[in-house]
C-alpha cells in the first residue's frame, strides 16, 4: 500500500442509524443515518431514537485512483475512496442506559475477500476489535444531557403503562371494512418469503389489521413488525403490548424474527421464548463476546472437560507449527519425511496420548500413525493426519488440517446440507447425503474429516480412462470403477442406487446454495456409489472468471458419464431409471422450495458474521431467485425442469472445464 500523506487522510464519517428502521425484509438497503454527526460533538433526539441504535464510523482514503485495482472502493467526482477501517457501536450500553462522555473504539479492518461495494459496515459487530495494540483506534465524546442524572429506555413495564394509556386516549380510525375480503389478502401474504416487497398500501392494511391477525393469522407477526414506524414511539409501545399478549410461533417463523432486520430486543425476546421448547440442532448466530462469556462459565465448572479442551487446542498449536515449517520444503517426498520425523518427536507423541477427536468427541485417538501421514498437493499444503483408535475394535481416525483457508463458509454449507437433508427426510425422501465433519477452530485455521473409500471424479477418470485430455469426455470410467468394487449384481445395483439417489440431492443443493467451482477434484463418489461434493469456497453464485468469462456456465454438474451410471449402461435416452432420477430432482426442490423462508432465515443470520461472500442482501436474493418464491408451484416445476435440462444439454461445457481443469493440476491418484 502507497503511504499515506498527512493532507490526503480523510476526517472520518459517523453517522447513527438503526436496522430497526429498516421499512422492510425485503428491500432492506443500509440502514439510512438518521442525521450526520461529526467528532467534534453532536446533538441526539432522545425521544425519537430506538434502543437498538448504533453509531457506525468507518475510516476511509480518498486517493486519485485506487490503491490496488482488485480493491473495492467508491468513486466520487475527483477521488476515489478506498476503506481501511470500520467500528460500530450502540448508542445505550447493556444496562439500557444512553451513552455519555469519552470512549474509545478499536477499530476492525475490512475482510480483504469482501463481495460487497458498501463503504458502511451497518451490519457488523458493535464489539470493538480484541488486539488493541495493532489497530486503528476511534474516541468519541457522547453528549451529557443531565450533570446528575442519567437517560434509560424505558422499562417494559413503563412501555405497557404507556401503550395502556395512549390506547384509552386515542380515537383510532376504524379499522377496514369488508374484513373478509382482506383476510384473504392476508392469509396469502402470510406464506410470502422474508425478503418479499410490501407495497405501501399493504403495509397499511395489515397495521390497521394488526387485531384480527392477533386472533386470527398469528403467522404474520413477521410482516405486522415491517408495518411499524420505529421511530414512532406510540407505535412501538402498542406493537411491545401486542407482543405480550401474541401466541408462540412455530420454529421457522420464529427464526425469521432473529435475522438482522428485527432488532428491537423486545421483538427478539419474544422470538427466543418461542423457540425456548424447539429442539433443534441448528445454530443460531450471535456476537461473540456473548458467547464468550457462556463458555467461560462452563469451563469454570467443568475442571475435567477444560482438561480435554486444553489438550485439543495444544495438539493444534503443534500442527500448526508443523504445517508451517513443511510449507518451507517444496519437494514433496521430503515433506513428507519431514512430516513423519516431526511427528515422532517425544513432545509430540505426548501431546496426542489420549486426545480426544476434536471433529467428533465420541472418539479418543491414542496415538499418531506417522507412516500414515503426509502432506496433501494443494496450494496451502494442508497434512493429513492419521490416529490410532483408542478402541482397540475401531478403526483409525483420519483428519485433514489446514492452515490458510476460511473453513467458516464450508461449515455454514454442510450445515445446510445437513438441513435439507432432514427437510428432505421429514417428506420421506433420503436422498443419502454424506455432509462430512468440518470445523473452523480460528482464522484460517481448521479441520476436516476424511471420508474414507472414496476418490475423487478426476481420479477416477485417470485411474479407468486413461488420463488425457479427452478423459473428462469419455463415459463410462465412473461405470467401470463402480464395478470393480461392487462384484455382485445386488450390490451393482445397490451403489448405482445410492449414487442416483445422492447425484439427485446434491444436484439440487449446489443449485439452490449457488456452489461455485464444481470441477473433478471437488466432486467425489464411494465406492458404494455415493457422491458427495467437497470444497465450498464459493457458494451464492460467486461463481470464477477467466479472462472475464465465467468458466461454469450450467445450473449444476450433471455430466453424460453420471447419466451413463444412473441409466446403468443403457443408451437410450428415455430409460425409465433416469426419469426416476429427474422426478426425484425435482421433488427434492419443491421440498426447499417449501421451506424457503427458514433457508433465508438462517442465511440472513449469518450475514454479520464477515463471510466474504454472505455480506449484503444481495446474496440473500440469490437464494430466492434460485428457490423462484414469487412464482406458484406449478411455475416453479416449469422454470427448475428448465434448469435440468440446460445442465443436461450443457453438460459439454462441464466436460470442457474439467479437461482444462486436469491438465493444469496434472492430477495424480
Amino acid at each position: 500500500m502507497l503511504p499515506l500523506r498527512p493532507n490526503t487522510f480523510p476526517t472520518p464519517e459517523v453517522a447513527i442509524s438503526s436496522p430497526c428502521l429498516l421499512p422492510s425484509p425485503t428491500t432492506r438497503p443500509p440502514p439510512t443515518p438518521i442525521f450526520p454527526l461529526s467528532l467534534e460533538g453532536y446533538h441526539l433526539q432522545v425521544l425519537v431514537t430506538p434502543q437498538p441504535a448504533y453509531v457506525f464510523s468507518p475510516i476511509s482514503l480518498p486517493y486519485p485512483h485506487p490503491l490496488d485495482p482488485r480493491d473495492r472502493c467508491l468513486a466520487t467526482n475527483e477521488l476515489y475512496i478506498n476503506p481501511l477501517v470500520w467500528v460500530n457501536t450502540t448508542v445505550y450500553d447493556f444496562k439500557n442506559q444512553l451513552k455519555t462522555g469519552a470512549m474509545t473504539l478499536y477499530m476492525w479492518t475490512y475482510v480483504e475477500d469482501i463481495q460487497t461495494d458498501d463503504l458502511l459496515h451497518p451490519l457488523g459487530t458493535v464489539v470493538s476489535n480484541p488486539n488493541v495494540q495493532h489497530t486503528t483506534t476511534l474516541t468519541l465524546t457522547f453528549h451529557r444531557y443531565h450533570l446528575e442524572r442519567t437517560v434509560m429506555y424505558p422499562s417494559l413495564e413503563t412501555v405497557l403503562q404507556f401503550a395502556a394509556a395512549n390506547n384509552e386516549t386515542s380515537l383510532d380510525a376504524p379499522l377496514v371494512n369488508q374484513p373478509n375480503l382482506y383476510l384473504e389478502q392476508l392469509l396469502s401474504m402470510q406464506e410470502k418469503d422474508p425478503l418479499h416487497e410490501l407495497h405501501e398500501q399493504e403495509r397499511k392494511t395489515i397495521w390497521s389489521m394488526r387485531y384480527d391477525c392477533l386472533e386470527r393469522i398469528p403467522n404474520l407477526l413477521p410482516k405486522l413488525l415491517d408495518c411499524v414506524e420505529w421511530n414512532d414511539h406510540r407505535e412501538v409501545s402498542e406493537v411491545t403490548a401486542l407482543l405480550q399478549k401474541w401466541p408462540r410461533l412455530p420454529v421457522e417463523k420464529a427464526l425469521e424474527l432473529l435475522d438482522y432486520a428485527y432488532a428491537d430486543h423486545f421483538v427478539r425476546s419474544f422470538a427466543v421464548r418461542c423457540l425456548q421448547d424447539a429442539r433443534s440442532e441448528m445454530q443460531v448466530a450471535s456476537v461473540s463476546v456473548r458467547f464468550g462469556l457462556i463458555l467461560e462459565a462452563y469451563c469454570r465448572g467443568s475442571q475435567e472437560h477444560m482438561k480435554g479442551l486444553a489438550k485439543q487446542v495444544t495438539c493444534l498449536e503443534k500442527l500448526k507449527t508443523a504445517g508451517e515449517m513443511v510449507r518451507t520444503r517444496k519437494d514433496k517426498d521430503k515433506a513428507r519425511s519431514f512430516l513423519q520425523e516431526h511427528l515422532e518427536e517425544k513432545h509430540i507423541e505426548e501431546s496426542f496420548f489420549k486426545m480426544l477427536n476434536p471433529l467428533n468427541p465420541s472418539f479418543r485417538c491414542k496415538s499418531v500413525r506417522t507412516e500414515k501421514c503426509r502432506v496433501m498437493d494443494s496450494k496451502m499444503r494442508p497434512l493429513w493426519i492419521v490416529f490410532e483408535n483408542d478402541d482397540p475394535y475401531g478403526d483409525d481416525i483420519f483428519i485433514i488440517f489446514k492452515n490458510g483457508d476460511d473453513l467458516r463458509q464450508d461449515m455454514l454449507t454442510l450445515q445446510m446440507i445437513r438441513i435439507m437433508d432432514k427437510l428432505w427426510k421429514n417428506e420421506g425422501l433420503d436422498l443419502k447425503m454424506n455432509p462430512y465433519g468440518c470445523i473452523s477452530t480460528e482464522h484460517r485455521v481448521g479441520l476436516i474429516e476424511v471420508v474414507l473409500n472414496a476418490e475423487t471424479i478426476a481420479n477416477i477418470q485417470k485411474e479407468k480412462g486413461m488420463f488425457s485430455a479427452t478423459s473428462a469426455f469419455r463415459k463410462g470410467s465412473l461405470l467401470a470403477w463402480l464395478k470393480e468394487s461392487n462384484k455382485t449384481d445386488a450390490e451393482l445395483n445397490k451403489a448405482i442406487e445410492d449414487f442416483t439417489l445422492s447425484c439427485a440431492g446434491y444436484s439440487v443443493a449446489t443449485y439452490v446454495l449457488g456452489v461455485a467451482d464444481r470441477h473433478s477434484d471437488n466432486i467425489m463418489v464411494k465406492r458404494t456409489g455415493q457422491l458427495f461434493h467437497i470444497d465450498f469456497g464459493h457458494i451464492l453464485g460467486h461463481f470464477k472468471e477467466k479472462f472475464g468469462f465465467r468458466r461454469e456456465r450450467v445450473p449444476f454438474v450433471l455430466t453424460h458419464d453420471f447419466v451413463h451410471v444412473i441409466n446403468k449402461g443403457q443408451t437410450r435416452k428415455e430409460a425409465i431409471e433416469f426419469q426416476l432420477f429427474q422426478e426425484r430432482c425435482e421433488q427434492a426442490f419443491i421440498i426447499l422450495r417449501k421451506h424457503g423462508s427458514l433457508i433465508l432465515s438462517l442465511f440472513a443470520m449469518m450475514i454479520s458474521t464477515g463471510l466474504p461472500e454472505l455480506s449484503s442482501e444481495k446474496d440473500l436474493n440469490y437464494l430466492r431467485d434460485t428457490l423462484v418464491l414469487e412464482m406458484s408451484q406449478e411455475d416453479a416445476l416449469t422454470h427448475f425442469r428448465s434448469k435440468f435440462d440446460e445442465a443436461l444439454g450443457n453438460s459439454w461445457k462441464t466436460s470442457l472445464n474439467w479437461a482444462t481443469h486436469n491438465m493444469s493440476k496434472n492430477n495424480t491418484i
